[in-house]
């Protein structure tokens, strides 16, 4: 999914710099607190990011995960991080998550990157449902979700666990690949 768009551009694991992706993190640790608090653990010095980064390929070789990283196509930053989590074979399920720089949001560039997830979840991994999890203080993230056709199909109560340490409630937003293949 090498995708390159009118300012930006998806990268692959395998194309990206442990150093540049430990930027990415510490430019936005503040923004990803309660969001990204895995990511944010494990990124803490450019050895833990290494060690993560690791641990994705092994994921992504064995089918476990899948990461996508946005590229600034004018300075190279990296500026945003989407991935696909929680894969579930037998019944063809995954999450995906995905944030932006803070200096990018508001230009689509979730929307479009959402968008190229979805085609590969339900193309490539042949996938029957994609979910997405979100606070239901992120109003920014629920509008993504609906905007690609997910239903919110429930709050689950005290099921994540933010950066701060507390339980917080989520919604639950789904999306089955029929209806999908309708849009």
């Amino acid at each position: 999914m090498k995708e390159v768009h009118e300012h930006w551009q998806t990268d692959r694991l395998h194309q990206i710099e442990p150093e540049e992706f430990f930027d990415l993190i510490q430019r936005n640790r503040k923004h990803i607190q309660k969001t990204f608090p895995g990511t944010l653990e494990r990124s803490k010095t450019l050895e833990d990011t290494i060690a993560f980064l690791y641990e994705n390929v092994h994921k992504e070789e064995s089918g476990d995960g899948y990461y996508f990283y946005l590229r600034d196509t004018k300075s190279q930053m990296l500026i945003g991080y989407v991935l696909i989590k929680n894969v579930v074979r037998n019944i063809g399920k995954c999450e995906i998550a995905y944030f932006v720089d803070r200096e990018f949001e508001g230009k689509g560039i979730i929307t479009k990157a959402v968008s190229n997830l979805l085609e590969f979840c339900f193309g490539e991994l042949s996938m029957n449902k994609v979910t997405i999890c979100t606070s239901p203080e992120n109003a920014a993230s629920q509008r993504i979700a609906t905007k690609h056709g997910f239903k919110n199909e429930g709050m689950l109560r005290q099921e994540f666990k933010n950066g701060d340490g507390n339980l917080e409630d989520i919604f639950y937003f789904g999306l089955l690949k029929s209806n999908y293949d309708e849009r």
